[in-house]
């Protein structure tokens, strides 16, 4: 009890301080995404992140045996559906990362790459609060492959080769522009009187 009641001290502790540095910070800075965290805002987040994830889900081990098809099925699974955000190499340089505050982490450092197979699985699947991470799967926790090849992917992002990362742009989503743009060069391939536009703008990764 004294145990439990101890973790609440320091949970209570650490909340009131993210509250008064976030306060602090929003007087003085405003509410705009543009700016960058307070290294104590991000780490005051970080502590309050780990210390949220119930303790059995941060010591779950991934169940899916890591193999060659499993990686492939996390990495065409992240380009579809991570890269808008955290672009294909994880390093979260793209426009929607870049307008989003926090901005999302660079996956393929310590702060990430040190977090438990269970942390990131639990991460996943039920987002951050106040974060633009959303909530994925859908899946019981127990079924939801996909996740866990996803986990087996960020863990794969460090070592990412030039060849892996061009390969990975046929899974990225494609914008309506772009989908016309191909529709446009196409028939113009085919023989058609169509006019190719120079510098269409394109979905960024």
């Amino acid at each position: 009890m004294r145990r439990l009641l101890s973790w609440l001290g320091v949970l209570t502790l650490l909340a009131v301080v993210a509250a008064g540095v976030s306060l602090a910070m929003l007087l003085k800075r405003g509410v705009s995404a543009r700016a960058e965290p307070w290294a104590v805002e991000a780490w005051t987040a970080r502590r309050l992140r780990h210390l949220a994830i119930p303790g059995p889900e941060r010591d779950r081990s991934n169940p899916v045996s890591t193999t060659d098809e499993s990686v492939a099925q996390g990495c065409a699974h992240f380009a579809d559906h991570c890269a808008v955000c955290h672009g294909n190499d994880g390093a979260g340089d793209t426009a929607f990362g870049r307008g989003l505050y926090p901005p999302p982490p660079d996956m393929r450092e310590a702060s990430t790459q040190e977090l438990s197979d269970g942390e990131l699985f639990w991460i996943i699947r039920n987002g951050i609060r106040f974060t633009g991470m959303p909530a994925f799967g859908s899946a019981p926790a127990e079924e939801d492959e996909e996740t866990w090849q996803l986990v087996q992917f960020i863990r794969r992002l460090p070592r990412l080769t030039p060849e892996e990362l061009q390969q990975m742009k046929a899974f990225n989503p494609v914008s309506p522009e772009e989908i016309e743009e191909r529709m446009r060069i196409e028939r113009f391939l085919a023989g058609e009187d169509v006019t190719i536009e120079q510098g269409t703008p394109g979905h960024e990764h």
